[in-house]
């Protein structure tokens, strides 16, 4: 499994036309192949940051099958407008031990 993290910032005073459009846009992640859950969590003490946790099956399931689909225009179309600066998106695997 892959975690896809992703900090991200709001413009000021969009949080709430954000999180309306990501209740749309959660609906393509959930559709991609190799999609396994997500969790949007807001931040406590800076005001319209959030962290994205999205768990893939493969890197290449979100980096490849989401990225190059149709489906994630609709996703770049209904979120990209709310960052600044746009997020650094990163992956990690777990650390078996």
């Amino acid at each position: 499994m892959i975690l896809e993290v992703a900090i991200l910032n709001v413009k000021s005073g969009l949080s709430v036309d954000f999180e309306k459009a990501f209740k749309e846009a959660e609906k393509i992640i959930c559709s991609m192949s190799g999609y396994i859950s997500h969790q949007l969590q807001k931040c406590i003490e800076t005001e319209d940051k959030y962290i994205l946790l999205v768990r893939w099956e493969t890197l290449e399931a979100h980096t490849k099958g989401f990225r190059t689909s149709p489906e994630y225009q609709d996703w770049k179309k209904l979120l990209h407008h709310f960052y600044d600066p746009f997020p650094t998106v990163e992956h990690y695997i777990e650390v078996e031990y």
